[in-house]
C-alpha cells in the first residue's frame, strides 16, 4: 500500500493551507500536496464501479480514540482547528470559535461543530475499506497526520453525509481546489478505488487551483 503517512506536520506549515478570500481560515488540518502532484496521484488511481453498503456500520471504524491525556481525535480537532480554544480536565472544550471552511460561518460553541472525514467512512467501505482489518479502518477514522479530518459546522457536515465529489462540494467556493487535493490525497494514501462521476469530479476541481 502506498503510505505518504508523515512522522510529524508542522501546525504552522498547515496554516497556509485552507484560505477563503484574502483571509486565512481558521482549520488547520495538515497541507495536502500541491495541484500538481494531486493529478498525479489522481490518475494513478484505480476507477472503477463503487462497492455497495452491504455489511458497513461506522462501529467497524472505531473512534474516537484517546491520543494524548484525556484528549480523545475529536477534541484534538476541536483544539486544532479553534482559536482561543480553552477545554477542561476531560478535554472538553469550554470556551473557543471555529472557522468553518465548508460553508464560510463561524461556530462558537463546540456543541455546534462536527469533525468531518474528507473522505467519509461509508465512502472508504464502498472504495475498499470493506477488506480492511478494523485495525486498519481504526487508524483510518483517527488520522491526524494527512487532511482526513476537519472542524466543521455541524449542518455542512450534515449536508455532505457520506457523498463524493460528484454530488457534493463545500458551497464555500473558494475551497474547492484544496478539498479536491485533500479527498485525492486521502484516497490516495489508503488506495482506494474512484467511481468515474467522482473523478470528473475532482478533475474539475483541480481546474480552480
Amino acid at each position: 500500500m502506498r503510505r505518504l503517512l508523515a512522522c510529524s506536520i508542522s501546525v504552522a506549515a498547515a496554516t497556509t493551507a485552507w484560505i477563503v478570500g484574502t483571509q486565512p481560515a481558521l482549520a488547520y488540518p495538515p497541507t495536502p500536496p500541491s495541484a500538481s502532484t494531486a493529478q498525479t496521484q489522481l490518475n494513478s488511481l484505480t476507477v472503477k464501479a463503487e462497492g455497495s453498503t452491504t455489511g458497513y456500520s461506522r462501529d467497524k471504524f472505531p473512534h474516537w480514540h484517546t491520543v494524548s491525556g484525556t484528549c480523545d481525535t475529536r477534541e484534538m480537532v476541536l483544539k486544532r482547528d479553534g482559536t482561543g480554544v480553552t477545554v477542561d480536565s476531560n478535554c472538553q472544550p469550554t470556551a473557543g470559535k471555529w472557522y468553518s471552511v465548508y460553508d464560510a460561518t463561524y461556530v462558537t460553541t463546540s456543541s455546534g461543530v462536527d469533525i468531518d472525514h474528507i473522505v467519509p467512512l461509508a465512502e472508504a467501505w464502498k472504495s475498499g475499506a470493506s477488506t480492511w482489518t478494523t485495525a486498519k479502518r481504526e487508524e483510518f477514522a483517527n488520522n491526524l497526520t494527512i487532511a482526513q479530518l476537519i472542524a466543521v459546522s455541524a449542518s455542512s457536515n450534515r449536508s455532505k453525509g457520506d457523498s463524493d465529489p460528484a454530488s457534493w462540494q463545500p458551497a464555500n467556493a473558494s475551497v474547492h481546489c484544496i478539498y479536491a487535493r485533500e479527498w485525492i490525497w486521502v484516497k490516495y494514501t489508503y488506495g482506494l478505488s474512484l467511481q468515474s462521476a467522482e473523478k470528473t469530479a475532482l478533475q474539475q476541481m483541480l481546474a480552480a487551483c
